[in-house]
């Protein structure tokens, strides 16, 4: 019994120590496990500081792009603005010029729709001798025309002009010659009555040498510029009234003068 109290202090001694051993383990391996998380938690924070670093930079340069941006954008408007002056400016010069330059187009046109008034009246009144069945004076399209009859200058089926339409365009040349600002030509017209000779092989080849003949009566008869006049044959295809009477296909048969005036001068005016 005595022996028992001996060893009764040193079992609580080493009781006391193991018990107080296992109370330091759990507090260093609670401490251990909050030194982990508080670890886990700075590397989480860093890395969120990071990223929020990293997109505050973005913020600044997007800050700085835009601000570029909208520096040239105001460079640009300004720039336009100072266009929108000059093209104002510009517009205001260009109406004072356009009302100048329509007052000389009215001024030409005006002068050479007398000039052919004037052209019309002076061939009219040289070819006043010869009847209307004859050949046929009038303005169309500011052009004059004169419309010349098969029966006053050729036999039917025939190029060779007669003494009679050729003392008429003597008439007419004499007239054109004092007339620099025309151009002339000639067109060959048939019925469509179809025409088959050895000289002819249709109304296309005696409409085109009809009008060949005028050109040269014209020209080397009676000294009118070859370089104003041009000669071409239409045949049956451009009639000014019917081909089923006769009175109709006679009307068809002829020759046309037409006289154009020279628009140079108002094309220019136009397109400078």
């Amino acid at each position: 019994m005595k022996k028992s109290i001996r060893y009764f202090p040193l079992l609580a001694l080493i009781a006391g120590l193991l018990l107080s051993s296992c109370v330091s383990s759990k507090k260093f391996k609670a401490s251990e496990a909050r030194a982990n998380n508080l670890q886990k938690e700075n590397v989480n924070t860093t890395s969120q500081l990071n990223e929020c670093n990293n997109q505050l930079m973005d913020v600044k340069d997007a800050k700085a792009t835009m601000e570029k941006e909208t520096e040239i954008m105001q460079k640009e408007y300004a720039l336009i603005q100072k266009n929108l002056i000059m093209r104002s400016s510009e517009s205001k010069m260009t109406i004072a010029d356009q009302a100048r330059r329509l007052n000389i187009l009215q001024d030409l046109i005006q002068a050479q729709t007398d000039r052919t008034n004037n052209l019309k009246n002076s061939i009219s009144k040289a070819l006043m001798n010869y009847k209307t069945d004859e050949l046929n004076v009038y303005q169309k399209d500011g052009k004059v025309y004169v419309s010349l009859a098969e029966k006053l200058l050729f036999k039917s089926g025939s190029d060779k002009v007669d003494a009679k339409g050729k003392a008429a365009l003597k008439t007419l040349a004499a007239v054109l010659n004092t007339s620099k600002d025309f151009t002339v030509a000639i067109e060959g017209h048939t019925d469509n009555v179809p025409i088959k000779t050895s000289t002819f092989k249709d109304n296309w080849d005696l409409s085109t040498a009809r009008a060949s003949s005028i050109v040269r009566i014209l020209t080397i008869d009676n000294g009118f510029d070859s370089g104003r006049i041009t000669a071409s044959g239409k045949s049956q295809f451009h009639p000014v009234s019917v081909n089923t009477t006769a009175e109709g296909r006679a009307d068809n048969r002829r020759t046309e003068v037409i006289l154009s005036p020279d628009l140079q001068e108002i094309y220019k005016l136009l397109y400078q």
